[in-house]
């Protein structure tokens, strides 16, 4: 099944990387999407595609390899680089969900709050928390003993199989890793139930069918894209791992890093009117104009 399977996770990956290389396309060169809920998309997506190659290459090279090895240093560059870009999703989606509060719940302000300092700030916060959040985790992992076997049972280098191989028990890095998921994944996840919530009771207090519809259409993709990530990763890191076997593991690993990417793009594009609009014009589709 391993040439089945490389032709399958070649097609996801090729398939992924379109989807968000279009968005990213459309945000860059299309000036009407100039505005920060865009801008955060297109560096959502951008960041959806550095995600997606730290995986996809070196598992589907793994399809068709006998050795299927990968070297300490190689595996802890891949967990600290993979889960670091999860991080910053969560933190962008959270970003996002906060510049759409403000949009819908305090629209006369927006313009003054949301300035290109703050955008661009927090542009470069998503970028970079992550990276700076998970070194501590990373070091703390890799400094544990490795004395055999030396089988990750994974399709990547996760933490729990990692710290599954060790010889030595260290239940303080146990414990501060798993508080640091716990912390993470709580927080960012009440930070968004909160700001969509809020959103929700604006939304339904507008008088306007229209202004309520366009609210909900542009939030819609927002929650979904939520859930799909949220859910598989809180289920995965932040219960008790002795209750996942190890299958289990892999199936959820697989679906917030190979079946969650590839949605996402479809998800913000065909939910959205004006991504529509400005994918036809980047990609030269003529759009029907009816003369008035």
């Amino acid at each position: 099944m391993q040439l089945p399977y490389f032709g399958l996770f070649s097609v996801v990956y090729t398939l992924t990387l379109m989807g968000n290389t279009a968005i990213v396309c459309a945000v860059h060169w299309d000036r009407h999407l100039h505005t920060p809920m865009y801008i955060f998309l297109g560096n959502f997506s951008l960041l959806e595609i550095c995600y997606v190659t730290k995986t996809f290459p070196y598992m589907s090279a793994n399809f068709l390899s006998t050795s299927k090895s990968i070297s300490f240093v190689s595996c802890f560059t891949q967990f600290y680089f993979f889960f670091s870009s999860v991080c910053d999703e969560g933190f962008f989606l959270c970003i996002m969900a906060f510049d759409r509060y403000l949009a819908i719940c305090h629209p006369l302000h927006y313009p003054r709050i949301m300035t290109k300092q703050l955008y661009t700030g927090l542009v470069i916060f998503g970028w970079s928390g992550g990276f700076l959040l998970f070194l501590t985790p990373v070091v703390l992992i890799s400094q544990l003993l490795y004395c055999g076997p030396n089988t990750i049972n994974h399709f990547l280098c996760d933490p729990v199989p990692l710290m599954m191989l060790s010889c030595s028990e260290d239940s303080i890095t146990q414990l501060i890793y798993s508080t640091f998921n716990a912390i993470f994944m709580i927080s960012t996840f009440l930070f968004l139930f909160c700001s969509y919530a809020l959103v929700i009771v604006a939304v339904l207090r507008m008088p306007s069918g229209a202004s309520k519809q366009k609210a909900f259409s542009t939030c819609a993709s927002h929650l979904t894209v939520v859930i799909l990530f949220f859910g598989s990763i809180m289920v995965m890191y932040v219960s008790p791992a002795s209750r996942h076997p190890v299958q289990v593991q892999k199936i959820v690993t697989l679906l917030y890093s190979v079946i969650t990417p590839l949605c996402k793009p479809l998800i913000y594009s065909l939910s959205n009117k004006e991504m529509k609009i400005s994918l036809r014009k980047v990609f030269g589709t003529e759009i029907p104009v009816r003369k008035i």
